[in-house]
């Protein structure tokens, strides 16, 4: 048998493999963080109150997703890999946190075509984001929409602390879930001295009036 022609031979399929696939990681890599940045600029976007900019990144967000999960279909091990998960996940929030702040249906990670874990990934990301949103509605005084807003973190809470399930399954949701009750129980906080105060002001505002008709 000629042992030098066969390794040659391997040797030059592995060669058009690790081509092949190495390309694949880098155009994985440049979308993942194309996909981050639109995640990132549709949260921006909705906090600014723009929300068709909003709606604009997370559709070349979306676009960036199907394509990514289209080329990495031959390379299961890199579409699972951590940073091409955590661009997902990225995505994910944005799309979860302005469906949220604008009171508007959410789509499970079915419709999204995501992993489960990568969806609830990124749903415990999204009270950070509406605690940012509360607290620039209590600038302007106490309203309904922080508590809307407040309710909606306590039952993600909620939701989340049930998952009780090995790191290797929900990679790493539990150590994301253990952080939420604290951003909860701050806004709870925040919201319960911005609303005594509006009751503080009122009563005095009452007493004055009281006053100056005397």
């Amino acid at each position: 048998m000629n042992y030098i022609d066969k390794i040659s031979e391997i040797a030059g399929r592995a060669y058009q493999d690790f081509e092949a696939r190495t390309l694949a990681r880098d155009n994985a890599l440049t979308k993942a963080r194309s996909l981050t940045r639109h995640s990132a600029n549709a949260i921006r976007a909705i906090h600014r109150g723009e929300a068709d900019e909003a709606h604009s990144q997370l559709q070349e967000g979306q676009k960036l997703f199907e394509a990514l999960k289209a080329e990495l279909e031959i390379y299961p091990d890199l579409y699972y890999a951590g940073y091409t998960q955590d661009a997902i996940k990225e995505h994910c929030e944005a799309t979860l946190t302005c469906a949220f702040i604008k009171n508007e249906p959410i789509p499970t990670a079915e419709e999204m075509g995501v992993l489960t874990a990568t969806y609830l990934r990124g749903m415990a990301e999204t009270p950070g984001e509406l605690r940012r949103r509360c607290m620039d509605i209590l600038r302007m005084g106490y309203s309904e929409e922080a508590e809307r807003l407040l309710s909606l973190m306590d039952e993600i809470y909620s939701i989340l602390i049930t998952m009780d399930y090995p790191d290797a399954v929900t990679n790493g949701l539990r150590r994301q879930t253990d952080l939420l009750r604290g951003i909860v129980e701050r806004t709870r906080a925040d919201l319960t001295l911005s609303l005594r105060e509006e009751k503080l002001k009122a009563e005095l505002q009452k007493a004055i009036e009281v006053f100056e008709k005397k």
